[in-house]
């Protein structure tokens, strides 16, 4: 059943992150109310086409006249999702029906738990007219489903990464990169709120220079203003409802978050590769990279005024550069080897 199981989790994973890419293009292209019910789109399983089936939408949605480019973005996003989500109800199933237990059972129905969340969030990102809070919460969850298929792809694919037969000196050097490691994770998910919270807030192009914010680099408005997450219901949030000193506040502040995580994780880096093993020098390859090609993305978006490519490549490399946090805490936390005693 294990390698059934593999085959089935690395699908999983591939499909989850397509729909976090999938689902921030949606979000940045302005369709994330191209349907403004849930589940289906104007009481539709598809979207509507016949003229009677858009006359009857647009008299139920007066508000939102049927635009169905928009509306397909939708649908074939929550087409998606439906589609991950069974998978990780089957992967539910197998490792609840492996009688060897060597499936992560506890794993895999926590994944299916975060799904049902992620469930209500999708719903509410619709009915509360994408209220920042929501759809940041929405990303997040699709983060951790993103994450937590990842982990157990980690731990029933591949053998562990820890050196055998260390020296005892390399071996309390390397026991840092448990503290090290978890700390990467906590400032990573923190950025990684203050990119949805900047992208929700429509607050990408608020500092159209770099690295300065409008020739400064000190925040335009109160922060109060700038990170109040709930602004009270009955809200069409599209198109955002801050003001332009809110706006670059947030912005700046994802760029202050961005350049202190770098450094965190170049310093990881140097310490991995001061190891001089190589799945050490392998784990701080994979960092370098993604963080390069996300610093990178950042940049570009600011000097291209945000085209939505790269700005949905910013997501993809968020995903990327999670996943490469992600595999230095499994090797930190399920790899490495016991504490070496002192004599």
């Amino acid at each position: 059943m294990l390698p059934t199981f593999n085959r089935l989790n690395l699908l999983t994973l591939v499909l989850t992150f397509v729909l976090i890419v999938l689902g921030a293009y949606v979000r940045l292209s302005n369709a994330g109310l191209g349907c403004p019910d849930w589940p289906g789109c104007y009481g539709h399983i598809g979207v509507p086409d016949a003229a009677h089936e858009v006359a009857a939408a647009e008299a139920a949605y007066p508000e939102r006249p049927v635009q169905a480019p928009k509306a397909w973005k939708e649908m074939v996003h929550r087409y998606l999702a439906g589609i991950v989500g069974l998978l990780i109800g089957a992967l539910a199933v197998l490792a609840w029906r492996d009688a060897s237990r060597r499936l992560p059972r506890g794993l895999a129905t926590a994944t299916v738990g975060v799904v049902l969340v992620q469930i209500v969030f999708g719903a509410l990102t619709v009915t509360l007219k994408v209220k920042p809070i929501i759809v940041t919460t929405h990303l997040l969850l699709g983060l951790t489903t993103l994450s937590l298929v990842f982990w157990m792809w980690l731990g029933t694919r591949t053998p562990s990464t820890a050196p055998a037969n260390e020296p005892q000196a390399a071996l309390r050097r390397a026991h840092l990169l448990k503290p090290l490691s978890i700390a990467a994770l906590l400032l990573l998910c923190g950025q990684i709120f203050l990119g949805g919270w900047t992208s929700t807030n429509y607050a990408a192009l608020a500092c159209p220079d770099f690295p300065a914010c409008h020739g400064s680099f000190a925040p335009k408005g109160e922060l109060g203003v700038a990170f109040k997450l709930w602004h009270g219901l009955g809200i069409d949030y599209e198109g955002g409802i801050l003001d332009v000193a809110a706006r670059a506040t947030i912005h700046l502040v994802h760029r202050y978050g961005a350049l202190g995580l770098s450094l965190v994780l170049i310093g990881i880096a140097a310490y991995l590769l001061s190891l001089k093993r190589a799945p050490y020098r392998q784990l701080a390859c994979a960092l370098l990279a993604a963080l390069a090609l996300q610093v990178l993305i950042g940049i570009g978006l600011i000097h291209l005024q945000l085209p939505l490519w790269l700005a949905d490549a910013h997501n993809a490399g968020a995903a990327l550069l999670l996943l490469a946090v992600l595999a230095l805490n499994h090797a930190v936390w399920r790899g490495a080897p016991p504490r070496p005693r002192q004599s």
